[in-house]
């Protein structure tokens, strides 16, 4: 199967997803090709298209349609022929220099793909990737479909973003849009190594002894999402999901400090022996950026990313379990696959 670029709206069924060359974007195009489904991918003419590989005994091939999702008219354009939208593109990072890129990309882009969808015609249903961010904090429960974000409060500039898009999304979907809502965990597992990808770049510090102990006391418990687990519940969203309805497409709730422990058991390496308390990282996550300001790279740790490790942000994903036939794995399942990953490509060593 080659990579083909589009020219002209074409008749043949197809998906249209947006964000696809990113992390999760990636995966869920190539997951998408392997089931059958023609598959567009709407990318930046200047986006690394590395994890867009052709599929080996694909019936399908990939197709390619440039532009932003900040630009209508490219995403217009792009909309046509297709019969859905998996809108997977954003900004997913705690900390820019100018926060109003998460609003022009994360709330503008989302505004263009429901109105890209109104004046397509062709498209039936968008599939839109949220959050668990867009629910907010958890602090000593568990939360399903139904918590709405207090919004007395943002730990970050991207979740604030990500909880005004889901405003907008649920409202349309009241007037009718036939949208679901998907909203994944604490995306990890292999793959591209996005700001997104935050678990394995944590990974990569940590054996690399440029994170030598745990961060906090294991309090900050998040839900942590297989990438493969999360793509499947994209695509079952597709085929069983009832429009207009929440999906939490999470998995095992832990800490970071648990999977730092199980990260030592498994790779037979010593666990860290200090917690770094959240008041040093705050202070090295100033640092980081004030850093960062001058140099223009982007911090690993930031101040905002230890107003998130403040808060538990747990969830239960019961719902897509039932509905969407969802099985996420365990942590441990999937550090199990990405740690022998990341020494392969010898970023990491034990």
């Amino acid at each position: 199967m080659g990579v083909v670029d589009i020219d002209a709206e074409e008749e043949e069924m197809k998906v249209l997803v947006t964000g696809a060359s990113g992390y999760l974007g990636g995966y869920l195009c190539r997951a998408l090709l392997e089931q059958g489904y023609s598959v567009r991918a709407f990318v930046r003419r200047s986006s690394d298209l590395s994890s867009l590989q052709p599929v080996e005994g694909a019936s399908n091939e990939l197709e390619l349609a440039y532009g932003d999702i900040t630009d209508y008219h490219s995403l217009l354009s792009a909309c046509f022929g297709c019969q859905v939208i998996f809108h997977t593109a954003a900004l997913v990072m705690p900390w820019l220099p100018d926060p109003s890129k998460f609003l022009s990309v994360n709330v503008g882009g989302l505004k263009n793909v429901l109105q890209a969808f109104k004046e397509a015609k062709t498209v039936q249903k968008i599939i839109y990737t949220s959050s668990f961010f867009a629910l907010g904090p958890t602090d000593g429960y568990v939360a399903d479909e139904k918590q709405v974000h207090r919004e007395k409060f943002f730990c970050t500039e991207y979740e604030k973003s990500k909880v005004l898009s889901d405003k907008i999304a649920l409202e349309e979907a009241s007037d009718g849009l036939p949208i679901i809502l998907l909203y994944p965990g604490v995306i990890y597992g292999p793959g591209k190594l996005t700001d997104g990808n935050v678990v394995a770049q944590m990974m990569i510090e940590r054996f690399n002894g440029r994170l030598p102990g745990y961060l906090g006391y294991g309090t900050d418990k998040v839900s942590f999402s297989h990438v493969d687990d999360v793509v499947n519940g994209h695509i079952a969203a597709l085929e069983r999901g009832r429009v207009g309805e929440r999906y939490l497409l999470t998995g095992e709730n832990a800490s970071f400090v648990r999977a730092f422990d199980m990260a030592s058991i498994i790779t037979n390496t010593s666990k860290p022996w200090f917690h770094i308390p959240l008041w040093v990282i705050e202070i090295y996550g100033w640092i980081s950026v004030f850093w960062a300001r001058i140099t223009g790279r982007l911090p690993l740790i930031s101040y905002p990313t230890v107003r998130v490790l403040r808060h538990q942000w747990s969830y239960s994903c019961e719902k897509a379990k039932a509905e969407l036939e969802y099985s996420p794995r365990s942590l441990k399942e999937g550090l199990e696959e990405m740690l022998p990953w990341l020494k392969g490509l010898g970023l990491i060593k034990y």
